[in-house]
């Protein structure tokens, strides 16, 4: 009689059928999608390695396998991706958050300290918001901010809606549809941050069939070059930001010179560029200054 298949078994067979398909951390993939269809971290899956699989998970894990194949994100078949450290939930409707984004926090908690440490309360506005990573994140770790997070996408709002309320930010967030600054009004902010779309119409067919196939497109796209939406940040950022507040913005790689150029053309001072780990301009910053 032959015996039943492990886990370990599963998790070969299942990584050699994704790097047939193309995935690019074929095995990583599916120890990760296992753990999830058995409630086990990674660790654990080798300590229960040569546990047998019942039927319902088998089936589980295959039906999440062949969705992986087909290049739909890991992030969309569990629904959950962590950012700072806190699990946010995900779906179609929104761009997975990724870890480059996290320096964009930084920047924002950095700067908001040092500039505004005698505020009762910081202004910060967060533009094109998504799944609200970024908007949750500097109000749960920034004390005494107030965070309003905007989108044009009433799918996305819902989703970041969800995840304020599940990660306890509910009472710090307000959630608005606004196409960037349209329904923003007048209030002015100690800090405008933004992961904008940045993808240019040439880089749009490069992108793997993971990002281009399933992520939203309208997330990724910022024209032909990638900047139409960081010139419109750029335009109307300053009327919106308390003197000596600051626009942040994730942009891409090789666009720093012309963002920090965008910045200058309409006053900022104090224009930098911060790199990522990998040492790719990540994030530009500017200063509203008084003319």
């Amino acid at each position: 009689m032959n015996r039943p298949r492990t886990v370990m078994d599963y998790l070969r067979l299942a990584a050699g059928h994704l790097a047939a398909s193309g995935v690019d951390c074929p095995r990583l993939d599916a120890e990760v999608l296992l753990g999830w269809v058995l409630g086990l971290d990674r660790v654990r899956l080798y300590v229960e390695h040569d546990r047998p699989l019942t039927p319902p998970e088998v089936d589980a894990y295959r039906a999440c396998i062949a969705r992986r194949a087909r290049r739909e994100p890991v992030a969309y078949i569990t629904g959950v991706r962590e950012f700072y450290s806190r699990p946010f939930f995900v779906d179609h409707r929104v761009l997975i958050p990724r870890p480059e984004t996290e320096h964009l926090v930084e920047v924002a908690l950095e700067e908001l300290g040092r500039r505004f440490p005698g505020e009762k309360e910081r202004r910060v506005l967060d533009v094109g918001t998504g799944s609200g990573a970024v908007a949750i994140t500097v109000a749960l770790e920034a004390p005494g901010t107030r965070v309003v997070a905007v989108d044009v996408s009433p799918g996305a709002l819902e989703v970041a809606q969800r995840n304020a309320e599940a990660l306890g930010a509910a009472e710090r967030v307000r959630f608005l549809e606004s196409d960037v600054f349209s329904a923003v009004g007048e209030e002015t902010y100690h800090a405008i941050v933004s992961n904008p779309p940045y993808v240019s119409a040439s880089e749009w067919e490069q992108l793997p069939p993971d990002v281009r196939q399933y992520e939203p497109r309208e997330a990724l796209l910022g024209g032909t070059d990638g900047l139409d939406l960081i010139r419109r940040l750029a335009a109307g950022a300053p009327p919106r930001l308390v003197l000596g507040g600051f626009l942040a913005m994730e942009i891409g790689e090789g666009q720093g010179e012309a963002a920090r150029r965008i910045l200058a053309e309409h006053g900022f001072g104090e224009i930098r560029t911060i790199r990522d780990l990998a040492g790719k301009d990540r994030v530009v910053f500017g200063v509203k200054e008084a003319r």
